[in-house]
């Protein structure tokens, strides 16, 4: 299914019919669709209504000019989406790159959402604290190359898929990475907003309850989580860290981040 949404075409699609709705941003920039989330969350599916979308420039939906793509259109995006749809107070759960949009959605936008997950994501870039992060769970070499990876170098093949590797105990399989329609003409525009990102000053305008959620072995989002939680109004967040899981939790402990999420959407 489609939906015109503040001048572009987002592609959708839903499971489940009863119960809160849950809107699902994916990461990229570029590289990722709304495709790794399944077959997973149709755990849910039981409980609330699942609503998997790719963002603008992304998947399935419409196409730009790669060059005026941006966290913020996308957060406005994820406002008109749900108003288009005749969604009200949406959960919204935004992972890695969607958890920037997450934010910023939150943020402009201000007790729209009933609640925000931010999963396996951080609200500023820091390249020494991010190739630490590497480091930490696979070795020297691997944080040097994630260094490298994520600022001026291109890595090999080879090279890029041992970082990725890293990203946690289970990563999404070859199947899984099939499934995706990348757009890597966003991607260079992607990766220049990710090295200044830096949304700490819109934390605190994020109203609505939020989930932190972050597993101890993630190497991008792990060390960061504890700095989203103090840039939110006291009372507002409340931080789940999931002991033996990576950026992709739902591979490593389903059962325990499945049940945090439904306990968070159900409180």
């Amino acid at each position: 299914m489609q939906v015109e949404v503040n001048g572009t075409t987002l592609w959708y699609d839903v499971e489940g019919t009863d119960g809160p709705t849950l809107i699902l941003l994916h990461g990229g920039p570029g590289s990722f669709d709304h495709s790794y989330f399944r077959p997973w969350f149709s755990r849910l599916a039981d409980r609330m209504q699942i609503v998997y979308t790719d963002l603008r420039d992304h998947g399935r939906s419409g196409r730009g000019d790669p060059s005026e793509w941006s966290f913020e259109t996308c957060a406005d995006d994820t406002r008109a989406f749900a108003d288009a749809l005749g969604i009200e107070r949406p959960f919204v759960l935004g992972h890695s790159m969607g958890g920037f949009i997450a934010i910023l959605y939150g943020a402009q936008h201000p007790g729209h959402a009933a609640g925000l997950i931010l999963s396996s994501t951080f609200a500023r870039f820091d390249l020494d604290r991010l190739a630490a992060g590497f480091r930490r769970v696979g070795g020297n070499e691997i944080g040097e190359l994630a260094r490298r990876g994520y600022s001026v170098d291109d890595l090999t093949e080879e090279d890029d898929d041992r970082v990725f590797a890293a990203f946690g105990p289970t990563i999404p399989s070859p199947e899984a990475m099939a499934r995706r329609v990348q757009n890597l003409d966003v991607a260079p525009r992607g990766g220049e907003l990710l090295v200044h990102l830096d949304l700490l000053d819109q934390l605190p305008r994020i109203t609505s309850p939020t989930l932190v959620s972050v597993g101890e072995l993630d190497p991008l989002a792990f060390e960061p989580a504890e700095e989203v939680m103090a840039g939110l109004s006291p009372g507002v967040g409340q931080l789940d860290v999931l002991h033996g899981a990576g950026h992709f939790p739902w591979l490593d402990e389903p059962d325990r981040f499945f049940a945090s999420i439904a306990d968070f959407v159900s409180r």
